[in-house]
């Protein structure tokens, strides 16, 4: 996608990530005239899912054909594609170097990161084979294509949340406590009330055949029949580039329970570090495909104007210097 001349030509905004944040943030960027780079490691989170929904007129498209599109549209807007791993940024005098793990570097003005996040799941066999496909975590995502199914839940922190959620899309909704006891016992009650039954023990294994789940093992043996199962995976920030320019990943609790990481930012997604934003699910882990997009969106728009402020200070202080 790039030369390595052009690698080495610093850019306006590099952007780390190559996901729909990151893109939509290129397009906007692109159509201001503003030079960038993006770097991709070309494994986006939802690559296992076959379709992505709620992107208004894109429903169903594949998470990879977004991209495709995406890419193609900022390429078209002069964006550059650098592929590789980003694995650490630095300050300079005129503004930021990423460092890839092929030793080589890109430079630019401002650094937008886009890295998005990873899903730590359960270790349970047979399940992270089947995750984006019928192991899911999402009802917004996935639920309207599991409807009337027999769907069984992984308890987590957030279990009760979770099995109310699909139970609106579905009567045969099954709690398995697992490891998530104490969490179980205290919603019995409301889970009760809609017709959610709760299993105790372990899960000891997801059963599949040919290329669908069809339940669950326990530990005891017990074999229960299901369509899909739904976890809660632990929503861990990759934020290794900003890691390297002294900002911290922020626990991210709810009732209590940290359900993940991610790296803070204003609305406009700019950092405490001056110049450097982020966007997408490096900092905001529930956002869906299309949320990502708009903050993207805002994120290139706000490193533009910030761009712009620059310019003009530099083109007062140069009128100055000649008036004087």
């Amino acid at each position: 996608m790039t030369t390595d001349t052009d690698r080495h030509t610093p850019v306006d905004a590099i952007i780390v990530g190559g996901g729909v944040a990151g893109l939509s943030a290129a397009v906007a960027l692109g159509r201001s005239r503003r030079s960038v780079a993006i770097i991709d490691a070309g494994d986006p989170r939802n690559a296992p899912a076959a379709h992505s929904h709620n992107y208004l007129t894109r429903d169903g498209e594949s998470p990879l054909e977004l991209v495709r599109l995406g890419r193609d549209e900022a390429l078209h807007y002069g964006a550059r594609i650098v592929e590789g791993v980003a694995t650490s940024a630095s300050r300079t005098e005129a503004g930021f170097e990423v460092t890839l793990a092929d030793g080589s570097v890109v430079r630019g003005r401002r650094l937008l990161v886009t890295t998005g996040l990873t899903d730590v799941l359960p270790d349970i066999p047979g399940l992270a084979d089947r995750w984006g496909r019928d192991v899911l975590h999402c009802p917004y995502c996935h639920g309207w294509e599991v409807r009337d199914r027999r769907i069984g839940i992984i308890g987590s922190a957030m279990i009760g949340h979770q099995a109310q959620m699909w139970r609106q899309l579905t009567e045969h909704v099954t709690v398995f406590a697992h490891t998530a006891t104490q969490s179980a016992t205290q919603e019995r009650e409301r889970l009760a009330a809609r017709g959610i039954e709760v299993v105790d023990g372990e899960i000891a294994r997801v059963d599949v055949e040919g290329d669908a789940i069809v339940g669950v093992t326990l530990a005891s043996g017990t074999q229960i029949r299901l369509d899909a199962l739904v976890v809660g995976p632990n929503f861990t920030s990759r934020a290794d580039v900003l890691l390297s320019l002294g900002l911290a990943t922020t626990e991210m609790v709810m009732n209590d329970h940290v359900l993940g990481t991610y790296v803070e930012a204003d609305p406009v997604g700019a950092t405490s570090v001056p110049g450097v934003w982020v966007a997408g699910n490096v900092s905001a882990p529930m956002d869906t495909v299309v949320a990502a997009s708009a903050a993207g969106v805002k994120a290139g728009a706000a490193i533009n104007g910030d761009l712009i402020e620059e310019e003009v200070r530099l083109a007062v202080e140069q009128a100055k210097a000649i008036a004087s």
